[in-house]
């Protein structure tokens, strides 16, 4: 122990170009390791070439990508959804009889009335148009306007199984079982076509003021009543 205390205190000048020799050491160390890790790189990126297919990007990039058919998935199912509201709202709005049943359906002057077909426009304006270039967010946000839209239409369609016609008077809610029965009439094959356009335009004549049928009912009742309405050619003068 002497002995190496004795040789550092003799020897100790040689503290300062040891260290310049320990420093190149070290800082060639540090520079092969570097290159070793850039040669691991290498070798990976040509193992795995599917990291360069998106220029720019790396393993985000081919996250992402990966991600797409889950996406498109979850379109799709959000879509059917969408559809499925349209398809009950459709077994309304395309029976004139069933409106009639349930008059609030269409009554914009009901505030759930007013919330379904609010939150429908909003569905159907949010569903993505491009499905390539849907985002994440836009996916979020169609799924929440359609969940509302469901939800608005199960509300306004189970106030208007229960209210039916409760909110008329005893003379509108016997105008209202009239026009029934003529739009019942208007839609049967066995009656005449004179007899189907009659009851036609009466139930029209029953409704008015009482409810407002959508452009859609109007033109599905009139595409089932025999003849279309007015198209018998008018006689002319002899």
């Amino acid at each position: 122990m002497n002995e190496i205390l004795s040789f550092a205190g003799n020897y100790w000048w040689l503290i300062f170009p040891l260290s310049g020799v320990f420093a190149m050491w070290g800082s060639s160390w540090s520079e092969a390791s570097e290159r070793r890790h850039r040669r691991k790189v290498e070798l990976y990126r040509l193992k795995h070439p599917a990291l360069d297919a998106v220029p720019g990007k790396g393993a985000t990039a081919i996250d992402g990508e990966a991600r797409k058919p889950a996406r498109e998935r979850d379109l799709r199912h959000i879509e059917r959804m969408h559809d499925e509201v349209d398809r009950k709202w459709l077994t309304y709005e395309l029976d004139a009889a069933k409106l009639i049943d349930y008059p609030t359906m269409t009554d914009v002057r009901e505030p759930l009335t007013v919330a379904f077909l609010r939150a429908k426009r909003e569905a159907d304006a949010l569903r993505p148009q491009d499905r390539e270039g849907a985002s994440v967010e836009d996916l979020a946000a169609y799924r929440s306007a359609v969940t509302t839209y469901d939800v608005a239409f199960q509300v306004a369609e189970t106030e208007a199984r229960r209210v039916r016609a409760g909110g008329f008077t005893p003379e509108e809610r016997r105008r209202l079982a009239t026009a029934r029965a003529l739009v019942t009439v208007a839609v049967d094959e066995a009656a005449t076509e004179a007899e189907r356009q009659t009851a036609y335009r009466r139930a029209r004549r029953e409704l008015d003021g009482l409810i407002v049928l959508p452009d859609a009912t109007v033109a599905a009742l009139e595409k089932t009543v025999a003849g279309a309405l007015g198209s018998r050619p008018e006689p002319t003068a002899s």
